[in-house]
């Protein structure tokens, strides 16, 4: 069913033919329209037919406009602020080192030579937390210092020995020697390793017993 505007357009339409036929039904002095009546009643049907389908045109807009719902778009979803990750505490430096005490175990040179010392000898270290170290040499006894400024780490200052003669045999000698080159420390299955520069030499440590 043609809705009010369209129906409006249509009676609109067909008001315009009648006064159309009506001019050419008119007598003079519209002889002009008299004279060819055929063209004046084309004329006229050809605008009623425009007004026809003008009308058509729109009832047919609407109808699409009402079968057409508008697209709702669905509100994009908030993108996650990232959560930055806990940053980690790292150990201070030498931390592990500071008040323990340990036993040597053996000197491994590169070339896979193996120092250890006799039964009867004790070649210890004891790492004090104020940066001091006191040691057991053999037959002598030493204090010196350690720092490690950044973990993985290690350096000692000048030892301070007694003066005592060792028997024969001993590696007290090389023992000092290879703590003066000791650059960085690794714990390892409850072991201490203190290796040298560029890798000369590893010292191996086991915790000293009570």
């Amino acid at each position: 069913m043609l809705k009010k505007p369209a129906l409006s357009r249509l009676f609109h339409a067909w008001r315009f033919g009648a006064s159309c036929w009506c001019m050419i039904s008119v007598p003079a002095p519209q002889r002009i329209l008299m004279a060819k009546p055929n063209v004046g009643l084309l004329l006229c049907l050809l605008l009623g037919a425009f007004g026809l389908a003008a009308c058509s045109n729109t009832e047919s807009e609407s109808a699409t406009a009402e079968s057409n719902p508008p697209e709702i778009t669905a509100p994009a979803a908030a993108t996650p602020e990232p959560v930055e990750p806990t940053p980690q505490v790292e150990d201070v430096a030498g931390s592990q080192l500071a008040d323990t005490a340990w036993s040597l175990v053996k000197i491994q040179s590169m070339d896979d030579s193996v120092a250890e010392p006799s039964a009867d000898t004790a070649y210890t270290i004891t790492f004090n937390a104020d940066g001091r170290a006191s040691m057991q040499v053999d037959c002598n006894r030493g204090a010196g210092s350690w720092e490690s400024v950044s973990p993985g780490q290690l350096t000692f200052g000048p030892l301070a020995l007694t003066r005592a003669m060792c028997p024969p045999g001993s590696i007290h000698d090389r023992f000092v020697r290879e703590l003066e080159y000791v650059r960085t420390y690794v714990m390892r299955d409850g072991n201490l390793y203190l290796a040298t520069m560029a890798d000369g030499s590893i010292l191996e440590f086991e915790p000293l017993a009570n």
